[in-house]
């Protein structure tokens, strides 16, 4: 018998008494999934959270949205920027009006374009409060995934409503998303990674800045 053989043999002898073919049925857990966890203010520690990552944060009311767009884009010293088709219009006339050159994604931008695009502005699609993370299932108003990898910054609007406490509640949101075969990508600040010496590296994976506009 070789290796592989005898662990099967083992699992096999282990599950000899396992009559219930659902694990969940055979071991009830008590947990609910989908569950919010409670927090005093989960919008406070979504601001929190994203914050430890690098990542700067502003509230603002959600008639402020364009122009807080345009005025994070210029402090970022962006020139051109990316909006994805299905953001609200609004934002892309701020953009504009502001002085970047706004860049269409239709037809799709190949990757050497991409790459001489400052910044990328999109929606989202659930925010996290306790991990701090963003997610993305590339909706019309967030793009397709290229757009939110190649460009150095990236601006993404998460709305009040779509910050929730944890992961299992973010992905009982998501349920629709995944069943409809989108991609998803999860942002848990500016892309960074260590070298051998453990100093921090920025920008290897994605954008070196993320702003996000909390709109409440």
């Amino acid at each position: 018998m070789n290796a592989r053989d005898e662990i099967l043999s083992r699992i096999q002898t282990a599950l000899a008494d396992v009559i219930e073919p659902d694990p969940g049925l055979d071991v009830p857990i008590e947990w609910v999934y989908e569950r919010p966890t409670p927090m005093p203010d989960v919008l406070d520690r979504f601001v929190e959270t994203v914050e430890d990552y690098k990542a700067l944060v502003v509230r603002v009311p959600a008639a402020e949205v364009p122009t807080q767009v345009a005025t994070l884009l210029g402090g970022a010293g962006v020139s051109s920027a990316v909006l994805p088709g299905g953001v609200d219009p609004t934002w892309r006339t701020a953009v504009t009006e502001a002085g970047i050159a706004v860049r269409e994604d239709d037809p799709p931008l190949d990757r050497m374009v991409l790459n001489e695009i400052d910044a990328v502005v999109t929606a989202a699609a659930v925010g996290v409060a306790e991990t701090g993370t963003i997610i993305l299932d590339h909706a019309p108003d967030q793009g397709r995934r290229a757009l939110t990898l190649v460009p150095d910054t990236h601006l993404v609007v998460v709305r009040a409503e779509q910050v929730v406490s944890d992961v299992p509640e973010a992905v009982g949101r998501l349920g629709a998303s995944v069943a409809a075969g989108s991609p998803l990508t999860w942002i848990s600040g500016p892309s960074a990674t260590s070298d051998i010496e453990l100093s921090r590296v920025e920008g290897v994976h994605g954008p070196r800045k993320l702003l996000v506009i909390l709109a409440e």
